[in-house]
């Protein structure tokens, strides 16, 4: 095996569901130079099938509103039905993050990529 195969099998993969265009690349693209594999979807259906089709260490779901907590929390019970033991995040603003207790972590950030990177860091730590 290749050392660049041997790295990207030690890299803890993650689904990033964003509804968010502009957002959801940028993102992706500051979790894969802090070492992580990226999926990315804005569609629910397609994140569902990306889930089933290789289930990756960390769900994460953008939550950009209040009305958005309810299709979130939906979509993390359909992942957890799929998977018991699935970790999932949910990703929102702090007051988004106390209308909810469905994931496994709620990563409160406004945008500051480095403390997004530390959230989901502190989300591997703490569930491995």
């Amino acid at each position: 095996m290749t050392e660049q195969a041997a790295s990207t099998q030690d890299k803890k993969s993650i689904l990033h569901i964003c509804k968010r265009e502009i957002l959801r690349p940028i993102r992706d693209q500051i979790l894969r130079l802090s070492g992580f594999q990226v999926q990315s979807t804005c569609d629910i259906e397609e994140s569902l099938e990306m889930f089933r089709a290789q289930a990756p260490d960390l769900v994460l779901i953008d939550v950009e509103s209040d009305d958005a907590v309810h299709s979130a929390e939906r979509l993390c019970s359909e992942i957890k039905t799929i998977h018991h033991g699935q970790l999932v995040a949910f990703v929102c603003n702090w007051r988004v993050a106390f209308l909810t207790d469905c994931p496994d972590e709620i990563l409160r950030t406004e945008f500051d990529p480095a403390a997004f990177v530390a959230g989901v860091r502190k989300t591997f730590e703490e569930h491995d």
